[in-house]
């Protein structure tokens, strides 16, 4: 049985928007049911691609339009993709790439209307077994199973080089003539029009899961004889965001019967802890002797890649640029294996974060020296002053209407506001030194967390993280968000990676992909130990569910009945613009970002801001005096199938490496 092989694309070459991969290509749909899709679930700009019914081996790009779809033809010669016109690409998914996330649009119709690509739809995995893995590369998938897998393991993907096709990946146990190390077989499976898969010949399959388990009972075996064995799936852990309900669902249940108490909660935190030495880096700054006194715990250190330098110090004394912090960037790809794994930690695009320990009586200096060096106008604190009557933070802000130098910084507590569960405090912070105008810094304290373990639910957290992110996006030019707890690493890692991902969902949609995992991987290649429990992880998992759930529920109630389509066919081909600089898919979707919405509590009823300043702007910062006042207008809070029949001879394709 001949077996068509996935070739490798060069290093570099996925050119596709990581954070969605290649979900914008729906292999089963048609014009009318594109039609449908768009305009149910998708907004003005988004856009998918799908097989042409009206040529075979052609395709068409769907785009919504504000309440239309036009439909644009895609032609594949056989030796490269274009629009009848314009620009030639070798793949289609180097053309959408192209012609995505520009404002204004590099399409046009005859008349000069622009056709923009902004957000690509999501088409629905074909399956929701955990070894699919949708769009991975060749390269990427080698990688993966070389490092997490064993002889055996195995995994599908979608084909880069056949968009509708997918590919079966295989650590085999025979090693590289090159390099000895374990190789990796590529499997072509084909999509069949007829819905039907098979691997080039041979017995055909109604699903995929059919197939994996055909040949993981029935071992496929190569032409030069050696035997391929499908013995354990290497699971992905990206998910859909839509698809949340289901994989909490499927962590909650118990691993086997022997193993009741570990869920997949734990197997999924278990494997995360096991990749934690990979990511250790140098520590020494943190160790030596004139800085040790200023760690609160004397094995919690910052990587020195990424530590917050003091840089208005002392040159002359040994350590005044240390203070144990480390700036946290969000990921540019939370979803994609290579998510920034040749990328200096701490460096890149994306919003950034500090996160750092609780102050000790020393160190309250550096931390204002750190607060006013960045420009830092949120402070996010998750912890009380004692807890279970340890000393977990030296209360390093003055009380109300008072005022307290630390080293050359002068801060006063203008105004606090106690809401269910938290309090926000405005304080005025200048150089005693200097004169300048008073900034202000919201101190947002959550009194929600409990001593050990993770508040019983998550809605608290979300509005609490909701009125965070509006006192942040009230400040113009704000720096990173400081966010603390005791250690630095528990919760204020989880704090950190429900944030990134909550605003990944925000700004993308619920169509977007998210990785748990290798967020929090993500963050620890800055800060060691951030996520430090099993029931930490779980709560993330819970409070992106409770999030998404109340997202649903407002989409819901904004369109209850939907949008009848109307759909219009460009009059006239479209006109390709000359190129211009490119921005990266997901451009548009930063670009046209919503306002964050209200939170929710159980229920889904919108819960009342507890400031309501927040709702216009956070906070005024006094311009003239040299002492601050107290501002107007200070807000009033408020509280499985079954087994094929097994083959009578193993089946035996023909399988050439990836080169």
């Amino acid at each position: 049985m001949e077996v068509r092989t996935e070739p490798v694309l060069p290093q570099g070459s996925r050119l596709v928007m990581k954070t969605r991969g290649d979900r914008w290509f729906h292999p089963n749909t048609g014009g009318a049911e594109a039609e449908r899709l768009l305009l149910s679930k998708g907004q003005h700009g988004s856009f998918l691609a799908r097989p042409s019914k009206s040529r075979p081996g052609g395709f068409t790009l769907s785009v919504r339009r504000h309440d239309e779809v036009t439909h644009i033809k895609i032609q594949n010669t056989g030796d490269y993709y274009d629009l009848y016109g314009g620009e030639k690409f070798a793949t289609l998914a180097e053309l959408v790439q192209h012609y995505t996330g520009q404002r204004g649009g590099l399409l046009r119709e005859r008349g000069g209307a622009p056709v923009e690509l902004w957000h690509p739809l999501s088409c629905q995995d074909p399956t929701s077994e955990r070894w699919y893995h949708g769009h991975l590369s060749g390269k990427e998938a080698e990688k993966l199973l070389m490092q997490k897998g064993r002889p055996g393991s195995f995994l599908v993907r979608e084909s880069q080089s056949k968009p509708g096709d997918f590919v079966l990946s295989v650590l085999t146990q025979q090693l590289d003539r090159a390099d000895r190390q374990a190789r990796v077989t590529h499997v072509m499976i084909h999509f069949q029009p007829d819905g039907k898969y098979d691997v080039g010949g041979g017995e055909r399959f109604d699903t995929l899961g059919d197939l994996v388990e055909c040949y993981r009972k029935n071992p496929l075996v190569e032409r030069s004889g050696t035997v391929v064995h499908l013995q354990q799936p290497l699971k992905t852990t990206r998910i859909s965001a839509t698809s949340i309900e289901s994989r909490v669902r499927e962590l909650n249940e118990a691993m086997d019967a022997s193993e009741k108490a570990k869920q997949g909660f734990w197997e999924e935190f278990e494997m995360l802890q096991q990749q934690e030495c990979r990511l250790l880096y140098p520590r020494k700054e943190g160790q030596r002797l004139e800085n040790k006194p200023k760690n609160r715990y004397k094995n919690i250190l910052p990587f020195d890649t990424t530590r917050v330098i003091l840089r208005d110090v002392e040159d002359s004394v040994p350590g005044a640029d240390y203070i144990n912090a480390n700036y946290i960037r969000q990921a540019v790809d939370p979803t994609s294996f290579q998510s920034d794994l040749e990328e200096k930690p701490g460096h890149g695009p994306g919003k950034v974060y500090i996160a750092t320990q609780g102050c000790l009586p020393t160190t309250a200096a550096a931390f204002w020296a750190m607060v006013h060096q960045e420009n830092t106008r949120v402070i996010v604190m998750t912890t009380r002053e004692v807890e279970r009557g340890r000393n977990k933070c030296f209360r390093y802000w003055p009380e109300l209407h008072g005022s307290q130098e630390y080293g050359r910084l002068r801060v006063c507590n203008v105004a606090e506001h106690q809401a269910q569960g938290y309090c926000v405090r405005e304080l005025q912070v200048w150089r005693a030194d200097q004169e300048e105008s008073p900034r202000t810094v919201a101190h947002c304290q959550y009194f929600g967390w409990p001593d050990h373990g993770v508040p019983a639910e998550p809605a608290g957290v979300l509005g609490f993280l909701d009125e965070v992110n509006r006192a942040q996006s009230g400040m113009p030019g704000a720096g990173p968000m400081v966010v603390h707890c005791s250690a630095g690493i528990g919760r204020t890692g989880t704090i950190i990676v429900i944030d990134i991902l909550v605003d990944v969902i925000r700004s993308q949609g619920l169509d977007c992909d998210i990785d748990v995992p290798k967020t929090i991987q993500h963050v620890r290649r800055q800060r060691s130990g951030m996520v430090q429990t099993e029931a930490q992880y779980k709560f993330v998992y819970l409070a992106l569910q409770r999030y998404i759930r109340g997202e649903q529920l407002r989409l819901r109630e904004q369109h209850p009945g939907g949008l009848r389509p109307r759909v219009r066919e460009p009059a006239a081909p479209l006109a390709v613009r000359a190129p211009s600089a490119r921005a990266p898919i997901g451009a548009g979707a930063n670009a046209r970002r919503r306002e964050p919405s209200k939170p929710m509590r159980e229920g889904g009823s919108p819960a009342r801001p507890a400031l309501a300043f927040l709702q216009r702007t956070v906070f005024r910062t006094v311009q003239t005096g040299a002492q601050p006042r107290a501002l107007r207008g200070w807000g009033a809070g408020v509280p499985g199938l079954p087994l094929r029949p097994s083959l009578t001879r193993s089946a035996r394709p023909e399988m050439v490496r990836e080169v």
